[in-house]
């Protein structure tokens, strides 16, 4: 299953900045990693950040909005994976947004053998995002997670709320004591980026034409140690 290339579809964030961190031999501006302070921006009751992202999710402190991820949303609660009962409604969340179709074996992969590192968020009975992750060895050495799906209905987007899936699923992860978080997403996702520069990770690969519609994928990897 490590040749399955997952895709993240995320809520949009409020700045269409880009992030000046390049790629590939371009010169970028790289704010050394010990200086995050990634505790804070994965912690579930501190204030969040709102504003426009700089290189490696490293915010501007003028003119910062704060906003509790708690309270953003009274509405919306998030909860885990209990029954197979809910894989219809992450299949159809999920599948909406994909460029590439996943069976139903690829999502059972994940959630059966770690079901504890998959998330929902309900408005109500719906389910309006959710996310799958895995934990496990990588290389012998290093307990690396894997954020494998993120999605979030499109009419609940600008809310936080695949911030607050990731913040869950990680946390989670680091509970199980992982090393490190990685994931894969398309060059061209924006949105995608800024939500995760935002929360600590930073650029780590270029991977050429990895899905099948010959997007380029950029992997991201978060240091948890």
């Amino acid at each position: 299953m490590e040749n399955v290339k997952m895709e993240n579809v995320t809520d949009t964030a409020q700045s269409e900045v880009e992030s000046s961190n390049t790629v590939d031999g371009t010169e970028s501006s790289v704010t050394d990693i010990t200086n995050l302070d990634i505790k804070s921006r994965l912690s579930l009751t501190t204030s969040d950040v709102y504003e426009e992202p700089r290189t490696n999710g490293i915010p501007r402190q003028d003119e910062a909005k704060t906003l509790s991820q708690e309270n953003s949303d009274d509405n919306i609660q998030y909860i885990s994976y209990t029954s197979e009962l809910q894989m219809p409604d992450i299949m159809h969340l999920i599948q909406k947004d994909l460029s590439e179709p996943y069976s139903i074996y690829t999502y059972r992969y994940f959630i059966h053998n770690w079901p504890k590192l998959c998330f929902l968020a309900m408005h109500e009975d719906k389910c309006i995002g959710a996310i799958v992750c895995k934990l496990d060895i990588h290389r012998k050495v290093i307990k690396r997670g894997y954020i494998a799906m993120l999605a979030v209905d499109v009419k609940y987007r600008k809310r936080k709320v695949g911030s607050n899936l990731v913040r869950r699923a990680i946390q989670a992860m680091m509970e199980d004591n992982a090393d490190e978080v990685v994931l894969e997403t398309e060059i061209t996702n924006r949105p995608a980026l800024r939500l995760y520069e935002n929360l600590g990770f930073v650029r780590d690969k270029r991977l050429f034409r990895y899905y099948l519609n010959g997007v380029d994928a950029l992997r991201l990897k978060l240091w948890l140690r």
